[in-house]
């Protein structure tokens, strides 16, 4: 289980990029994040992943307190995150990092067959180098694979799919699908895509550094207009 009680993230010139954003996913619980551009949700993940640190409140991943663990110290916890821009590993080949992901030497076809579930030829990008001859969409993949690798208590994924094209997001969807049925962890997304909230047992929606909305998709989506790549969310008094 996943708790957020009152995380606030501030920085200089600029308070209330989060306010007092409590939330609890249940172990094996699917929740999307959405909301307007600019609302706060990629400061959000990136406070559970540990890659920034929040201004106050507490995050705990079962009976595990992150609040004030390192990004290596919550991967070990059982956390793994896939950034929006994923980074580039110039010297390391991609069956590298699959590798290091899985903490465990793999043969050949098991690293191929990771490949091509995420949409890659995999004879193709096994060898190659994870630098800047890979697109944002192939290192978005490579890097998606890499956390299919390890088998935690906590997936986060921010915005799976950018740069992503629409074949390879159809193995995406699946991706998430088998994920959230036999992974039994508990998985956050950030996502505007009708397909992949489809999925979700809970949507959370993020505005101006808030947590507006936090519900089932039926209870939530009247209150949303949702189109690919766009969102707009309509409060009328719902919370």
């Amino acid at each position: 289980m996943l708790k957020l009680n009152d995380i606030s993230y501030d920085i200089p010139d600029r308070e209330g990029i989060l306010k007092d954003v409590n939330m609890e996913i249940g172990t094996g619980e699917m929740v999307v994040v959405t909301g307007p551009n600019g609302g706060g949700k990629t400061s959000l993940i990136r406070a559970i992943a540990g890659v920034i640190q929040p201004s106050s409140g507490e995050i705990w991943l079962d009976d595990t307190d992150l609040t004030e663990l390192g990004i290596t110290e919550r991967a070990n916890a059982g956390v793994a995150y896939s950034f929006q821009n994923p980074v580039r590993f110039k010297g390391f080949r991609v069956r590298d990092l699959i590798r290091i992901a899985a903490k465990r030497r793999m043969k050949e076809q098991e690293i191929c067959n990771v490949l091509s579930r995420v949409g890659l030829c995999a004879r193709s990008y096994i060898d190659r180098e994870v630098d800047g001859s890979l697109s944002g969409g192939e290192l978005k993949r490579i890097e998606i694979a890499t956390v299919l690798m390890r088998k935690v208590k906590l997936y986060l994924f921010d915005e799976p799919e950018a740069g992503i094209d629409l074949w390879s997001f159809g193995h995406l969807v699946e991706i998430f699908s088998e994920l959230r049925k036999d992974s039994g962890a508990t998985i956050v997304i950030i996502s505007h895509q009708e397909r992949i909230i489809n999925l979700a047992d809970r949507l959370a929606v993020l505005a101006d550094g808030r947590l507006t909305h936090f519900g089932t998709r039926d209870e939530i989506l009247p209150h949303l207009h949702i189109r690919p790549f766009s969102f707009s969310c309509q409060t009328d008094g719902a919370e």
